[in-house]
């Protein structure tokens, strides 16, 4: 069993920054690949960003290549995402979610993760 708890989140204006942590129970943290993923009132779950077991491989969206960072702290159980020049369109419930199966799924689809935490909001104003 995996707990995620995800803080961090806030109403922030266009350009700002912040960043999100997710604090994941267990002591086999470092074996599962990680992502981050977003869901706008009205709109599907869309992948946001992953990283593997070791953090040696990120992936990002289109959406926020550049200006938002995947990173992970194995020691701390903890992934992250550094979120910078936010934009009124990252509004949104931001989840992190975990892959305790075999780590073989697509990192960019949500039915790859089966463990997920509750969400945090995130709010940037124009």
């Amino acid at each position: 069993q995996v707990q995620l708890v995800e803080s961090g989140g806030g109403l922030v204006q266009a350009g700002d920054s912040l960043r999100l942590s997710c604090a994941a129970s267990g002591r086999t943290f470092s074996y599962y690949p990680m992502g981050w993923f977003r869901q706008a009132p009205g709109k599907e779950r869309e992948f946001v960003a992953a990283i593997t077991r070791g953090g040696g491989t990120l992936y990002h969206a289109d959406s926020v290549k550049g200006r938002f960072t995947i990173s992970r702290d194995n020691a701390k159980n903890t992934v992250y995402l550094q979120m910078n020049s936010l934009k009124p369109e990252d509004t949104a419930v931001y989840y992190c979610a975990a892959d305790s199966k075999d780590g073989k799924g697509s990192r960019f689809h949500p039915v790859s993760y089966d463990y997920w935490g509750q969400g945090t909001q995130v709010t940037v104003s124009s």
